[in-house]
């Protein structure tokens, strides 16, 4: 299984790498990467992933945070690691956009943490 994530270094450049199951079989990587591309996806943006994303300029517009579409997408990644846990920061006054701390337990037993604005 092979996922596609774009990384930023340092000096603000982007550049593609590639995420792929390990010797091993495990895949668990590859669907963090899922997940993480799910929670910046407009809604029916990409092709692969149509029925995830974030209606992000719906939300702006109605003033309503995008809990519904994280839960649902919490709630499909979850089959794939022993954990997932996601929980929104407080937001601070003045910040627009929702963070989320998502917090993995791969079916191996090592975790994975990461912090991801919508």
């Amino acid at each position: 299984m092979r996922a596609y994530g774009r990384v930023t270094d340092k000096y603000g450049n982007k550049s593609w790498v590639v995420i792929q199951s390990d010797s091993g079989g495990d895949s668990s990587y590859v669907y963090v990467t899922g997940l993480a591309q799910c929670l910046k996806l407009n809604l029916n943006e990409s092709p692969f992933w149509a029925n995830f994303g974030i209606p992000a300029k719906d939300a702006v517009i109605q003033q309503m945070q995008p809990d519904f579409y994280v839960s649902f997408i919490s709630s499909y990644f979850s089959q794939f690691f022993a954990s997932l846990i996601m929980a929104k920061q407080p937001q601070k006054l003045g910040q627009t956009t929702p963070v989320y701390n998502i917090g993995v337990i791969r079916n191996n037993g090592s975790q994975f943490n990461a912090t991801i604005g919508v």
